[in-house]
């Protein structure tokens, strides 16, 4: 019996090329803000806000939107293994940072970033895969 072949799925951008423009800045900072504020919260553990908290969580925001940024315009053109296998440790790194200022051991904090970054390589590492032709060539 024949079957009608899929039909190619034509996503249409709502945003325009400013719209994007301003996304590519914003989500570093933001996401920059966020992991810093993180960070210094864990640190404090619920006492007093101090200058050196507030030192750390920005800096901490300051390196996260910097490496973010350089993981971001590095990934893509890296095959899928080694695409996923940078935003893993990124992942893992940060995720290892946060849970180390709760003042937990080394050991512990080692332990859970590599659960998550374990977890993490196995979604992206699905999600690039399947995305890719035979030849390793991202599918659009």
């Amino acid at each position: 019996m024949a079957h009608a072949a899929p039909a190619p799925r034509m996503s249409k951008d709502v945003f325009s090329a400013r719209v994007h423009r301003i996304a590519a800045w914003a989500t570093p900072v933001v996401l920059g803000l966020v992991y810093g504020y993180w960070v210094a919260a864990n640190r404090r553990s619920g006492g007093p806000i101090t200058g050196w908290n507030l030192l750390l969580g920005f800096v901490s925001a300051l390196a996260f939107a910097a490496v973010y940024v350089a993981v971001r315009a590095l990934a893509p053109r890296l095959r899928r293994e080694a695409h996923a296998l940078l935003w893993t440790a990124f992942t893992g790194c940060a995720f290892g940072f946060v849970y180390s200022q709760t003042g937990a051991t080394i050991w512990r904090s080692v332990m859970m970033a590599l659960g998550v970054a374990a977890a993490f390589f196995a979604v992206l590492f699905y999600r690039y895969y399947t995305r890719e032709d035979g030849a390793g060539h991202r599918v659009r």
